[in-house]
């Protein structure tokens, strides 16, 4: 089932059942296709069967996948971006999901000045506060939104989180949608393969999906 279009109907199935379980609107949640890391071949039949919007972890693995097919997707950068990356990364992404300090920050919003293009952004925190992984802490999440909003003039569009796998995820994502609602930001990115469901209760507006539409890579 996942190397078919079947994983994907699948998918936008149990969002939708999730969401009508919550009381909410399937169309308010979207789904991310992780692309990353998989084949073509893999990826391909689940274009074809209309995904637009997929993720990918590393800039310049994207822009070998998607350059030729740019203007048929959305891309979101789900992945760590080296401040070295800022400018390729505002050319050709929409979506930066893994804003989490000042030095991006800043390497943002000189590209941003520089292209004339703004991707939406959504700053990364580590909720479990697990050093090998990024983002910002979550007790360091309000002083650095506002830093990304008033010293670098840069429009937070949401929050992205990964919870750490051996815990619960339910309190990660009631975490980030507390420090989100305190910030005005109602875009949340969280949930995955294992936890999507979850994470809608919660208020996720968009999920990344990999192995339970592609399989394991």
């Amino acid at each position: 089932m996942s190397d078919s279009p079947a994983a994907y109907a699948d998918v936008l199935a149990r969002i939708a059942r999730a969401a009508k379980a919550c009381g909410r609107d399937p169309a308010d949640v979207s789904l991310t296709a992780v692309s990353k890391q998989q084949s073509w071949e893999k990826v391909a039949p689940v274009l074809a069967a209309g995904q637009k919007v997929f993720g990918e972890n590393r800039v310049q693995e994207a822009m070998a996948r998607w350059s030729e097919r740019r203007a048929e997707v959305e891309l979101h950068l789900i992945g760590p971006l080296q401040t070295n990356k800022a400018r390729e990364a505002v050319a050709f992404f929409d979506v930066i999901e893994s804003l989490d300090r000042e030095k991006l920050a800043a390497a943002l919003a000189a590209e941003i000045a520089r292209q004339g293009r703004a991707p939406r952004l959504y700053v990364q925190v580590n909720t479990g506060e697990e050093p090998q992984k990024a983002g910002i802490a979550p007790q360091e999440a309000d002083a650095f939104i506002a830093a990304c909003r008033e010293a670098y003039g840069l429009a937070i569009e949401g929050l992205m989180c990964i919870p750490p796998a051996e815990e619960p995820a339910g309190p990660h994502f009631a975490l980030l949608a507390k420090i989100a609602a305190r910030n005005g930001l109602s875009k949340l990115s969280m949930g995955m393969s294992d936890d999507f469901e979850t994470a809608i209760a919660f208020g996720s507006t968009s999920v990344r999906v990999g192995s339970a539409l592609f399989g394991a890579r």
